[in-house]
C-alpha cells in the first residue's frame, strides 16, 4: 500500500443504540498498514431534518484533515477530543451538571476552539492563557471563566491519561482570582416577621416560610414533596431538588452535596401551617377535578403543578417591591435564616448544623458578614459616649 494510500483519511456517517446524536467515524491506516477508525461523537440530533447538516459536517471534517498524514487515534482536534470526552459524562454525572457543562462548552469553549482548529497537542499554557485573558475582556466574570475552566481541566486530564499530551496546561497558567460576593444582604428579625405578615395569602406564602425556617436554598423547598413529610413522627426530609438550568427545569433525587440530605423536627407551628396548605391543596383537586396537575410537590401553583424556579425569584422580587421592603435576592432568605438564629443566640457549630453547610469554613465566611452588624452596633455605642468626652 502506498504512502499516500496510508495517510489518507476517509469518513462515514453512523449511530450507536441508546445514542440520540449522530456519530462520524474517521479510518486511515497507521505505519504498519493497520486499519484505524476513530468514532467521533457529533452535537447534530438524529431527530429532525438533519441529514444534510451531518453530511457537511463530514465533509468539514475531512477537509480539516486532508493532506494532513496524521494518526487519528493520537493526533485528534482539541474540539472532536473535548466533544467525545464530554459525551462520557454523561453517564457518571449528575443530569443538572451534564447540562450545565452543555451549555458552557456549547456557547464559549467549542466555538472558540474550533475557530482556531487546533489539536490536542496544541492546547499548551499559553493558549489556555489566551482564553482566558479573551473571555475576560469579552465581560465574563472571574468567576464564569474558572467554571469553564474546570471543564477544560478535566478534559486535558483525560488526554493527559491516554498519552496525547504530557502534562494538564490549565494547571500551568495564571489562574483568575476567584471574586468574593459582597452583594449579599439579609434581613433581621424585624424584617423577617414582616415578611412573613406580607406573604399571608401570597402564591409564595408556604415557599417563603419554609425557605425561612429551615435555611433551605431554592432547588431544596422547590423539591420538597409530601413524601418528604412525616407528620407522625414530626420529621421533614430534604432529599429532592429542582433546579433550573438555563430554561430547562430539572428534578433529581439528590441534594446538592451529601450533607445537604437530612431530616428536621416538625414543631407544632409549622406542622399546623404544613397541614393547613395540605388541605388547601385538596380543596383545589376536588375545584378542578380535571385540569388539578398533582405531582405530590408541596410548593405548588393553585392547579397542583410544581412553582418553576425562576417564577419563585420573579415574584419574590415584586412582592417586596409592591411592599416596599428592601430589596433582596430569594437566596439571601437562607442568609436571612442565618442572622434569625445568631440573634436567637445559636454559636457558629449550631448555625452550620441547621444550614448543612459542608464544612465549617462556609458558615465562617456568612459568619464574618453577620458579625458587621453587632460591629456597627457597637461603634455606634461607643460614638454615643464618646460623645461626652467632647469640649465645649
Amino acid at each position: 500500500m502506498s504512502k499516500n494510500n496510508m495517510n489518507k483519511i476517509t469518513g462515514c456517517i453512523q449511530t450507536k443504540e441508546g445514542r440520540s446524536n449522530y456519530y462520524i467515524v474517521l479510518s486511515s491506516y497507521d505505519d504498519a498498514g493497520k486499519r484505524v477508525r476513530k468514532w467521533v461523537y457529533t452535537d447534530i440530533p438524529i431527530k429532525g431534518d438533519n441529514k444534510r447538516k451531518i453530511k457537511d459536517r463530514l465533509k468539514e471534517m475531512l477537509a480539516e484533515y486532508d493532506g494532513s498524514g496524521v494518526d487519528i487515534t493520537k493526533d485528534a482536534f482539541f474540539v472532536d477530543f473535548m466533544i467525545e470526552w464530554f459525551e462520557t459524562l454523561k453517564m457518571s454525572v449528575a443530569s443538572t451538571t451534564y447540562n450545565s457543562y452543555s451549555y458552557t462548552l456549547s456557547s464559549h469553549i467549542i466555538p472558540y476552539f474550533k475557530a482556531r482548529k487546533l489539536k490536542v497537542k496544541d492546547i499548551t499554557p499559553a493558549v489556555i492563557q489566551k482564553y482566558v485573558n479573551d473571555k475576560l475582556k469579552g465581560g465574563l466574570s472571574a468567576n464564569t471563566v474558572r467554571k469553564h475552566l474546570v471543564n477544560i481541566s478535566k478534559c486535558l486530564d483525560s488526554a493527559v491519561r491516554q498519552n496525547q499530551i504530557p502534562f494538564n496546561p490549565v494547571k500551568r497558567i495564571e489562574m483568575p482570582k476567584k471574586e468574593r460576593y459582597t452583594g449579599a444582604k439579609h434581613y433581621n428579625e424585624k424584617q423577617i416577621e414582616q415578611l412573613l405578615e406580607i406573604s399571608k395569602g401570597d402564591p409564595l406564602e408556604i415557599v417563603i416560610l419554609l425557605t425561612l425556617f429551615y435555611g433551605l436554598r431554592r432547588s431544596e423547598v422547590l423539591g420538597l414533596k409530601w413524601d418528604a413529610v412525616d407528620f407522625e413522627a414530626r420529621v421533614i426530609t430534604i432529599k429532592h431538588t429542582v433546579v433550573a438550568v438555563g430554561r430547562t427545569t430539572h428534578r433529581q433525587d439528590r441534594t446538592k452535596n451529601d450533607s445537604s440530605h437530612a431530616s428536621f423536627p416538625i414543631p407544632e407551628k409549622i406542622a399546623l401551617q404544613l397541614m393547613g396548605w395540605k388541605n388547601r391543596q385538596q380543596e383545589l383537586r376536588t375545584l378542578q377535578p380535571n385540569d388539578y396537575h398533582d405531582e405530590g410537590y408541596i410548593c405548588t401553583n393553585p392547579n397542583g403543578e410544581m412553582m418553576k424556579p425562576n417564577f419563585i425569584s420573579q415574584h419574590f422580587t415584586l412582592l417586596l417591591k409592591k411592599n416596599n421592603m428592601p430589596h433582596i435576592r430569594f437566596h439571601d432568605l437562607r442568609h436571612s435564616s442565618a442572622s434569625y438564629l445568631k440573634y436567637l443566640g445559636f454559636d457558629l457549630k449550631d448555625i452550620q448544623t441547621w444550614l448543612r453547610h459542608k464544612d465549617i469554613q462556609t458558615t465562617m465566611n456568612l459568619y464574618t458578614h453577620l458579625d458587621m452588624e453587632s460591629k456597627e452596633n457597637i461603634a455606634n455605642s461607643l460614638d454615643a459616649k464618646f460623645k461626652l468626652l467632647e469640649t465645649s
